[in-house]
């Protein structure tokens, strides 16, 4: 019988427990994978610390790739054999074999193996909306990205280059900061030894950025804010460093005029076509080079729970994948 990840109650990495589970045929809109390689993302550790609350027990991860074992009466864009990658509910990828929907998946083309298109979804995806659709990044703009260092730091500034926008990089120890430069963030700074909001007047002459891109959360917000030029755009994506306080809006927003967003990748890619454009789009981007993306580590898909304690202690510098 195929395992699967299984948490029945919300905490640290201990609650990750590995079970034996029965999978029956897709339905007529499902699909069968067998995965072959897992995405380890840092929403996965909201889902298990019940930041972002799930009905337990539950299933956790939402990015994998694999191949199709099986198709529903009423699938007709897949077949039995084919490579797919998926990135979203319902959640679950933490899985050696699992019935998900149709709609969820994408194609993988020739030349992206199952363990690089597991660490694309998800990082990406996210990517990709951050910068063409929450905020359209245009040639000669300079934003601000926090985690610069991370999985989808890494991806963001190479999309970023590759079209003609430089990108202000900040990383949370000196040891990341040649990282973050060698993926090519023009000026980096470690935010937490430097003000980098300072840091980023300074470097723009004291213009700001006309977007943050913030993905750490609560340490970052008002340096963020500081640093941005007026009607300028506040991303707001994530908390890897604790939720947000409450914004206070004539002090952080009308005070400048800014805009602020808090997006999530399911109101961006709303159908499976948006989905495999998007995938398509970073697919092509890997395969002709402008963007490289390399795998930092593998784990054991039994060894979740130390890959979520190297997660959350920031031991990763690159994206890291489960294997079933």
């Amino acid at each position: 019988m195929p395992k699967s990840i299984i948490i029945k109650k919300n905490g640290g990495p201990d609650v990750l427990e590995m079970h034996e589970i029965s999978l029956s045929s897709p339905g007529p809109d499902e699909i069968k994978v067998t995965n072959k390689a897992i995405g380890l993302n840092y929403i996965d550790t909201y889902h298990r610390s019940g930041l972002y609350p799930l009905p337990l027990p539950s299933g956790i991860g939402l990015e994998a790739a694999g191949k199709i074992d099986e198709v529903g009466s009423n699938v007709s864009e897949f077949n039995k054999g084919d490579n797919i990658a998926y990135a979203s509910m319902p959640i679950g990828a933490y899985a050696q074999q699992r019935i998900i929907p149709a709609k969820i998946a994408v194609k993988v083309p020739e030349g992206i193996s199952h363990k690089l298109a597991a660490t694309l979804m998800t990082k990406g995806l996210t990517t990709n909306y951050l910068l063409t659709k929450t905020y359209n990044l245009k040639a000669g703009e300079t934003v601000l990205f926090h985690a610069a260092a991370g999985g989808v730091g890494q991806i963001f500034a190479q999309w970023a280059n590759s079209i003609g926008a430089k990108v202000i990089g900040t990383v949370g120890s000196d040891e990341k900061i040649d990282i973050a430069k060698s993926n090519g963030y023009e000026h980096v700074i470690n935010y937490s030894k430097d003000d980098f909001a300072k840091e980023v007047m300074k470097f723009t002459n004291n213009k700001g950025v006309s977007a943050v891109f913030d993905g750490v959360g609560k340490k970052t917000f008002g340096g963020s804010i500081q640093c941005l030029k007026p009607r300028g755009m506040m991303v707001s994506f994530g908390n890897a460093s604790g939720p947000l306080d409450p914004v206070n809006v004539p002090k952080d927003i009308q005070s400048k005029s800014l805009f602020l967003t808090r997006p999530t990748i399911g109101h961006y890619f709303t159908n499976r076509k948006e989905l495999q454009k998007g995938a398509d789009e970073i697919f092509e981007k890997v395969k002709f080079g402008k963007i490289k993306v390399k795998i930092f580590k593998e784990y054991k898909m039994s060894d979740a729970q130390k890959a979520h304690e190297d997660l959350e202690s920031r031991k990763l510098t690159g994206p890291a994948i489960l294997i079933p």
